[in-house]
Order: C-alpha cells, then structure tokens, then sequence
C-alpha cells in the first residue's frame, strides 16, 4: 500500500512540475504579446501545491519573473523546502 502511495506522489509532483513550467511560459509568452497575464499568486500557487521545480526551472528557462527578488528568491526556496519536507517524510517513515 505504501508502495502505491509513493507512486501516486511521484506522479503526482512531476505532472504539478510540468504544469508549473508550462505556465510560466505562456504567462512570458503573453507579456510579450502585451495580454491579460496570469496572477503571481497563481504563479505562486503551483509552486507552493508541489511544483518549486518546475515553475523555478521555467522562470529561467523562458526569462521570466528573474528580476523581481520575490520570485528570483522566493521560488528556489519554495523548491528546497518543500522537497526537504519531502526528502525527511520519506526518511522518517519509509526508511
């Protein structure tokens, strides 16, 4: 049962990363073409549900949000602890 869970997470995080990064490329996407941009608490949002590594790799990737510090700093971090909570969880009570 366990097992099963620990598949479902892990289908879980790499599709919200996928996301992630998609929707920062199509919110650069409509700054450049000067269309209704999606919310930065949007933005936010799928990092916070799981998906810091996607939405930080597309921040770079597309050049997107990188000079505003709450997202140049904010993003990383939210990557690193939720993959730390992540990281002990398995530690704690698979291991």
């Amino acid at each position: 049962m366990l097992r099963i869970l620990l598949i479902i997470i892990a289908i879980y995080l790499l599709i919200i990363n996928i996301v992630g990064f998609i929707v920062m490329g199509v919110d650069k996407g409509k700054a450049k073409r000067g269309a209704w941009r999606i919310p930065e608490a949007t933005l936010f949002l799928f990092a916070f549900v799981g998906g810091g590594i996607g939405t930080t790799l597309g921040m770079n990737v597309f050049r997107h949000k990188t000079k505003h510090w709450y997202f140049k700093f904010g993003m990383p971090l939210i990557a690193i602890v939720e993959y730390g909570l992540l990281f002990y969880l398995l530690l704690t009570f698979v291991w």
